[in-house]
């Protein structure tokens, strides 16, 4: 019976010194230990099994909560710029799909802006048409040249409010011009873009 109690405490002992840690210090020196070793806190300690010598683990380093912090956004930093260019992968398959000649581009460029150019037509129009009006409020307003004050409320209301809508006018045609400008600067870069793509294609 007292046989078995020793054979069962110095199973207990050697399993319990059955893991050894070994890790190489900032020093460049080979430490090992049964326990953890302090002096390699910051990098990876492999846990040899003590009696077949084979690695049973590896000790991950334990980082402060600065570098922990540092490492996360090195991480979702590293994780960003492979997104980005899947991103950009995906995009310039998309492109060649979408133009595969400067044919088809151009033909899409014309599309893009024929439906800006059409509403532009149709404000220019207005604004012919407001301007024309214009001039016979302004010949009507002749008859009281000598003394404006005397026009009708109803005229001079009718002129301010044809000022009004010709300066709505101008200000909604120089918005749609200024979306054919960005229209042709988008065109413009996608066009540089899908020579150098097209380029590496041949």
């Amino acid at each position: 019976m007292l046989t078995l109690a020793w054979q069962a405490a110095a199973l207990a002992q050697q399993g319990a010194r059955a893991r050894i840690y070994t890790c190489v210090d900032a020093a460049g020196r080979t430490l090992t230990s049964e326990r953890p070793i302090p002096a390699c806190l910051d990098r990876p300690q492999r846990i040899i099994d003590g009696v077949t010598g084979h690695l049973q683990g590896v000790l991950p380093p334990s980082y402060t909560d600065a570098e922990r912090e540092e490492m996360a956004r090195r991480q979702q930093a590293l994780q960003a710029q492979k997104e980005a260019e899947r991103e950009r992968r995906y995009r310039e398959r998309v492109l060649l799909t979408r133009y595969p000649t400067e044919r088809a581009h151009q033909i899409s460029r014309e599309s893009a802006k024929e439906s800006v150019q059409v509403v532009i037509a149709g404000a220019q129009a207005r604004l012919e048409h407001l301007a024309q009006e214009r001039q016979r409020l302004d010949a009507e307003m002749e008859f009281y040249a000598a003394n404006p004050d005397s026009a009708p409320a109803a005229l001079k209301r009718q002129i301010a409010a044809n000022t009004q809508e010709m300066q709505d006018q101008q200000r909604f045609i120089d918005g749609k011009r200024a979306e054919l400008a960005r229209i042709d600067e988008q065109f413009d870069a996608e066009l540089a873009e899908l020579r150098a793509l097209w380029a590496r294609q041949q």
